[in-house]
């Protein structure tokens, strides 16, 4: 899970849309510039065609400075959303990979990409549904929500007429609070700083604000005061409920060595959503990267090598959910 702007890695350890497929479509493994309609300004993406009548996932990615390609200059690199792109094509499959509103191609959709709500983000996802089925004449998209998208497409799925389904990749299965005081007790470097961050976490669930200064570094620049009103709202979300609450196709993708998002989160949802097809890796991290053995160093070290290639499993299992389901 990654947290917003500044707070990811230390908690943790044009061609434009707008009309209808043509006759003459891209070829398919090409890629497409679309833009949707945000708040201020446009919203960016990339699309990846698979060819007329091809499946559709649309890529939410993660938390924090995260970009369409899945890359955050905080510390990952090497493109994972681009190469589960590029894995989906080779499988007929066409995805969106986008930016948030605020950030890199979307910047100018709103001032200040700390301003936002987990059901703004929401309220973008459906956005951009529109315009992948004007674009691509397509009756739904699947939503593949990944860390903190995850829980941005459980919330979008509470309207679910244009979704196909979702696939749920690193989600949580707790509430967000609850995963963040679990990432600052793993950490054994945190130990100076725990009970400040868990008094904080306590007072942003009970929709409290603190002061910054009154914090230690570098719990000052994690929860920082711009990212306060962000963190409270998306605190007040349960992930099971949601997960309950949808009755569509559901993808649950969860890999072993996940030192962000543990497998008891993947159980969570498969409960609340017992039809729900639950795959679980056993080498795989937080940003699909195959890990062997219990280092944590090493493990936080593939985020960084950019090139270090996803394990191929990710993208098996969500084209085999995907193609496995009826075309509506």
């Amino acid at each position: 899970m990654r947290l917003p702007v500044l707070a990811g890695l230390t908690a943790a350890i044009a061609v434009l849309a707008g009309s209808p497929a043509s006759a003459q479509q891209p070829a398919a493994g090409s890629e497409v510039e679309l833009q949707a309609p945000g708040p201020n300004g446009a919203l960016a993406g990339t699309m990846v065609e698979a060819g007329a009548g091809a499946p559709v996932v649309l890529i939410v990615p993660g938390s924090g400075p995260t970009d369409r390609n899945g890359d955050n200059p905080l510390g990952v690199a090497g493109g994972i959303y681009r190469q589960v792109a590029q894995g989906l094509a080779a499988r007929g499959i066409a995805s969106v990979r986008i930016d948030k509103r605020g950030l890199f191609g979307s910047h100018a959709a709103i001032p200040d990409p700390s301003d936002v709500t987990i059901a703004d983000y929401a309220a973008d996802v459906h956005n951009w549904i529109a315009v992948i089925r004007k674009h691509n004449a397509v009756p739904c998209v699947w939503v593949m929500g990944h860390s903190e998208g995850g829980l941005v497409a459980l919330v979008a799925a509470q309207q679910p007429g244009d979704i196909c389904g979702l696939l749920l990749v690193s989600s949580m299965g707790r509430s967000m609070g609850e995963v963040f005081r679990a990432q600052f007790r793993a950490n054994p470097a945190n130990a100076p700083i725990l009970a400040a961050a868990v008094s904080t976490i306590d007072a942003l669930e009970a929709g409290r604000t603190v002061d910054p200064a009154t914090l230690p570094s570098p719990l000052d620049k994690i929860f920082y005061a711009k990212v306060q009103r962000y963190l409270i709202n998306a605190y007040s979300y349960d992930p099971t409920l949601l997960a309950a609450a949808y009755k569509g196709p559901m993808l649950i993708l969860q890999g072993k060595r996940d030192l962000q998002v543990a497998l008891e989160d993947a159980m969570r949802l498969k409960n609340a959503h017992p039809a729900a097809r639950l795959v679980t890796l056993d080498d795989v991290n937080h940003v699909l990267k195959p890990v062997t053995g219990d280092s944590r160093g090493a493990n936080i070290a593939t985020y960084a090598d950019a090139s270090l290639p996803i394990d191929p499993a990710v993208t098996d299992a969500i084209a085999t959910m995907v193609l496995a389901q009826p075309r509506r």
